[in-house]
C-alpha cells in the first residue's frame, strides 16, 4: 500500500475541503490511478511565503509518505466547468517547490490529484 501525502495551497484552504482529492485517492482514479493501493499519510497547507515546504515534506515522509501530491488547482484552473492548463493555477512557483521537496525527501512529488485537465498525465 502506497502512503500518499498531500500539500495544498493556502489560497484554496477555505474554499475546498479536498473532498474530490480524497475520493480519487481512495478510489485510485485520476492522479492516483497508477498506484495499486493507496492510503493517506497526511495533509499540510503551504503558506505563500513557501519557506517551510521542505519541512512539511519531511514531516510527511516521517509519517510514512512514499509520494507527495499537490492538488490540481495549484497548476490548472477551472473555466466553464472544465479544468484547463492555460492560465495556470494558484501557485506560480510550483516547479521550484516540487524540486525543493524532492531534494529534501528523495520522494516522488507529483502534480495532480482530482480534476485533471484533459490530456494531462501526472508523472509518478
Amino acid at each position: 500500500m502506497t502512503k500518499i501525502g498531500i500539500i495544498r495551497c493556502e489560497k484554496n484552504e477555505n474554499k475546498c475541503p479536498l473532498t474530490a482529492c480524497f475520493t480519487c485517492l481512495e478510489q485510485k482514479t485520476q492522479a492516483f490511478k497508477d498506484y495499486e493501493q493507496t492510503t493517506l499519510a497526511g495533509v499540510f497547507t503551504c503558506r505563500c511565503d513557501q519557506d517551510n515546504v521542505e519541512d512539511l515534506a519531511k514531516i510527511l515522509k516521517a509519517k510514512g509518505a512514499e509520494a507527495i501530491h499537490v492538488p490540481t488547482c495549484l497548476f490548472a484552473n477551472k473555466v466553464d466547468g472544465q479544468w484547463i492548463m492555460e492560465g495556470g493555477g494558484l501557485c506560480d512557483r510550483l516547479d521550484s517547490l516540487l524540486e525543493r521537496m524532492r531534494q529534501a525527501t528523495g520522494l516522488p512529488c507529483v502534480m495532480g490529484s482530482a480534476h485533471l485537465p484533459e490530456g494531462f498525465a501526472p508523472e509518478i
